[in-house]
């Protein structure tokens, strides 16, 4: 190798050289200090919201379908009840966000799973992904929504029954329960307002 290949190959190890040290740099954070704290009066309307919200789900859920039947309670609405109770000036938790990520989410779900339900390894990832992707591109991003795209691939033979129904119920009439009991409960404490924005 003569002088002339050695020099024209060191700028670009000092380049992969940066790029390494500047992806390993974000690994620190940027934070010096933790998440902030939060007052015992904000937890208690967490906790009332999320247990009156996921309540009102498990008295639905009694009432409307079989004691086997859990269909209402499926665990991206678990997730849900973080955002809208537990953090309800987020972005992600405005009502446009929950029940426009959570319906696009399920119906993109029962879609990748009725294409290729014989691919579920490809059903899966691609569900998610274009989940995520739609949500951005209509503004409706709320984290949950992968899970129920993901629940509507990989769930039980009696999600993959519903077909498209499945985007009706549980995981509509799920986000819109979640919903009222966000805008009854979150607005009754002085220090809170919710919804931010509706659309």
């Amino acid at each position: 190798m003569n002088s002339v290949d050695k020099r024209e190959r060191a700028p670009w190890g000092r380049q992969v050289s940066a790029w390494w040290y500047q992806y390993l740099a974000k690994l620190r954070g940027r934070a010096s200090t933790g998440p902030s704290t939060v007052t015992l009066g904000e937890v208690l309307w967490s906790w009332m919201g999320a247990f009156i919200g996921i309540g009102a789900l498990s008295l639905l859920n009694g009432n409307l379908l079989t004691p086997e039947d859990n269909l209402l309670l499926i665990g991206s609405l678990g997730a849900s009840a973080v955002l809208v109770y537990g953090a309800p000036r987020s972005p992600l938790a405005q009502p446009r966000n929950l029940v426009g990520g959570h319906l696009l989410s399920a119906t993109v779900g029962v879609l990748c799973y009725l294409l290729l339900s014989p691919w579920l390894w490809l059903a899966a990832p691609l569900a998610v992904a274009t989940a995520i992707a739609l949500m951005h591109l209509t503004r409706t991003l709320h984290p949950p929504g992968g899970a129920t795209a993901l629940i509507a691939v990989a769930g039980s033979d009696q999600v993959h029954a519903l077909g498209l129904m499945f985007v009706l119920m549980p995981v509509g009439l799920g986000a819109l329960v979640l919903l009222v009991v966000a805008l009854l409960v979150n607005n009754l404490s002085p220090q809170r307002q919710y919804p931010e924005h509706w659309y």
